[in-house]
């Protein structure tokens, strides 16, 4: 993996550009995160000016602060991206982190038409993959429209509800996909995210998962987008598919909430807009030669990633620390792996690669939640870091 951990893959394809923001890990006496600001190839350490990232990105006027931030210069970016694989790490230097910290963790799913289908094919089959080709083939039959095309909580929408309701089709899924709330949940906790580089977690009880690669939003305590990223929403499908109950199991384990490689911070060059146009591809190798490519289209979501934000934070519920948030994917991979009617799920070794031209590249290795590292530095070990270093 590390020989794709290079700067003109992770980088975005206009990176000289680009205002780039993360986190790095740093050995030393006293080791622990750093703040950085990617430039012109090269990485600087600015915590002396904002020794954490949520703080930094709930500042006003951003990139002018940013411009007389202290900087303390760590090398060059491909230098620490190779130094971002596990399996060769050289812990004497820096590697990076998720791009976030303080900031909660939130995701919103079935905001996509065709990921609302799977989510519906999943509780049908009550997460067997064996059973899922019958009722995805058979719901399409019934469901002959086009829900792409349905504005949630229009009225439009609340007349194919009552269709589907008398049909017996109606479900949780739908009722979020087109109805007037959208599904937000908690993904992880503050400080849980893993980076590019790191190994992502499966549970080693579920049998059918995939990656979901998404655009995350970095978004301030006033509810602000100030920024955008990648992100893998880890899916356990079985899970989740035996019970919606179960999400918070399906979707929240040790290294399944993956951010990065970068933040990048909007200005003249990149905006919401460039957001709502992305496209976000996805490619997974497995060791046994197994190759799956897809693309999702942010064009195609059902809802406004600012209609989303504004369902996240609002009057209802305060995040003060500012939020990154996932904004859903249309991918949802049928293709399968071994036998037959299985699908597709992953298997330990897979390298998943999530890539958008603007935002760069987030590369991942996949392994079980209970073989890769325990996470053990959180809020609590981050302030005591920060003040045993002079930071706070």
């Amino acid at each position: 993996m590390c020989s794709q951990l290079n700067m003109l893959a992770c980088l975005p394809d206009d990176w000289e550009q680009a205002i780039l923001l993360g986190r790095v890990w740093r050995p030393g006496p006293v080791a622990g995160p750093g703040v950085v600001l990617v430039e012109k190839g090269q990485v600087y350490d600015i915590s002396q000016s904002y020794p954490i990232m949520a703080e930094l990105c709930n500042s006003s006027d951003l990139a002018a602060k940013l411009a007389v931030s202290q900087r303390e210069a760590l090398g060059a970016v491909q230098d620490l991206l190779s130094n971002s694989d596990p399996e060769v790490r050289n812990r004497s230097k820096p590697y990076f982190l998720a791009p976030c910290d303080l900031q909660i963790i939130k995701a919103c799913g079935v905001t996509f038409a065709s990921s609302m289908i799977e989510r519906l094919v999943e509780e049908q089959a009550k997460g067997d993959p064996q059973a899922a080709r019958a009722f995805r083939d058979g719901l399409r039959r019934e469901l002959n429209f086009d829900l792409s095309t349905i504005k949630p909580g229009s009225p439009e929408a609340k007349a194919i509800k009552a269709v589907l309701v008398k049909k017996g089709l109606w479900s949780q899924y739908l009722e979020v996909g087109i109805g007037p709330d959208a599904e937000v949940f908690s993904k992880a906790a503050p400080m849980a995210s893993l980076g590019t580089g790191e190994t992502l977690g499966i549970r080693d009880d579920s049998h059918w998962n995939n990656p979901e690669p998404e655009v995350v939003l970095a978004v301030t305590d006033r509810g602000v987008v100030v920024g955008a990223t990648l992100g893998n929403d880890v899916n356990l499908r079985d899970l989740e598919g035996r019970s919606a109950l179960l999400l918070g199991k399906a979707k929240d384990n040790n290294g399944s909430s993956i951010i990065g490689p970068f933040i990048r911070i909007f200005d003249t060059h990149f905006t919401l807009d460039d957001v709502r146009q992305a496209t976000v591809t996805v490619d997974v190798r497995g060791t046994d030669g197994f190759v799956l490519q897809d693309r999702s289209n942010m064009a195609k979501i059902s809802r406004d990633v600012e209609d989303l934000v504004a369902q996240t934070i609002s009057r209802h519920h305060q995040y003060p620390d500012g939020l990154m948030l996932y904004t859903g994917t249309l991918f949802s991979p049928t293709q399968d792996r071994d036998e037959p009617g299985e699908g597709f799920t992953h298997k330990p070794g897979d390298v998943v690669k999530i890539a958008s031209p603007r935002l760069g590249a987030l590369i991942n290795r996949v392994g079980y939640c209970h073989e890769i590292p325990p996470w053990r530095f959180g809020i609590v070990q981050l302030m005591r870091n920060l003040s045993v270093r002079g930071l706070l």
